[in-house]
């Protein structure tokens, strides 16, 4: 079994600003070198977060409603008042998605549905430059 720790280094506007992983996911598998196994994704950010999603305009557009529904922004949150920073609903929409994913692949290819894709989401208030960790474990 062998691992392979690589980056991907992202530009984000923050504000639930969403990329689309996939194909440089993907790309990383190939350059990995290895078949079959298990890449994982990650966010060394607690404003962000990695899930799958389809990545078309309509999903996007909801998935950004659903989280200001459920974490609106404009409500009172403890963190901001400590720091005054104004992304407490940022830390809370980033804990409910989760901080990682972890996709099989096999013949190096991932094995993610037709419609679906790797994505980012950074809730963040503000622009940032994000890297992301991306480790494959496979032979």
């Amino acid at each position: 079994m062998a691992v392979k720790t690589m980056a991907l280094n992202l530009s984000t506007r923050g504000n639930a600003d969403i990329h689309d992983l996939t194909d440089s996911v993907q790309n990383l598998v190939l350059q990995s070198g290895l078949s079959n196994g298990i890449v994982t994704v990650f966010c060394p950010s607690s404003t962000s977060a990695v899930t799958t999603i389809e990545f078309e305009s309509g999903c996007l557009s909801d998935l950004r409603r659903l989280f200001d529904q459920i974490v609106d922004p404009r409500q009172p949150y403890a963190h901001n008042s400590r720091w005054g920073d104004g992304n407490g609903h940022s830390h809370v929409r980033a804990a409910l998605l989760g901080p990682s994913l972890t996709i099989p692949f096999v013949n190096q290819r991932l094995t993610l549905g037709t419609w679906q894709q790797i994505i980012f989401v950074d809730f963040d208030v503000h622009a940032r430059r994000r890297e992301l960790v991306v480790q494959i474990i496979g032979e």
